[in-house]
């Protein structure tokens, strides 16, 4: 049997079943409407700006770096090391969403692509794709 998240046993039940998109997402949808709306308009002085104008490559780099970061923090123990995390998520989710804007794609797009895959094996998925060997 696979070995639980040493994390998830201090969750309470609701943090890990909602059963409703919480109000607490609205921001992810201003965010992403205001960053598909720079990427157009490239507003002087935005740190948005400097990030679109790197295209993919400057981007892509961020995207990592916050993924990194995100990934030591996820090690952190205690609040501190909970609050430290939740902060990086919030970067890595940030570039992420600036990535999409400088595709056009939306959260509805992604949404879509995640409902589709709903009820598949994440493996039997990847297993399906053109090119990819059966899931290990």
């Amino acid at each position: 049997m696979a070995k639980l998240c040493r994390f998830i046993a201090f969750l309470p039940l609701p943090v890990l079943l909602p059963t409703t998109m919480p109000q607490s997402l609205e921001p992810l949808d201003r965010l992403i409407r205001t960053l598909l709306d720079r990427a157009q308009t490239l507003p002087p002085g935005s740190y948005t700006t400097k990030l679109m104008q790197g295209g993919t490559a400057e981007l892509g780099r961020k995207l990592r770096e916050e993924a990194e970061e995100m990934i030591e923090a996820a090690d952190e123990p205690g609040d501190e090391g909970r609050a430290h995390f939740v902060y990086e998520a919030g970067d890595l989710l940030y570039h992420a969403l600036a990535l999409m804007a400088y595709r056009g794609v939306t959260l509805d797009e992604v949404a879509a692509e995640l409902a589709r895959r709903e009820g598949t094996s994440g493996l039997v998925e990847k297993a399906s794709r053109p090119g990819q060997r059966s899931a290990e």
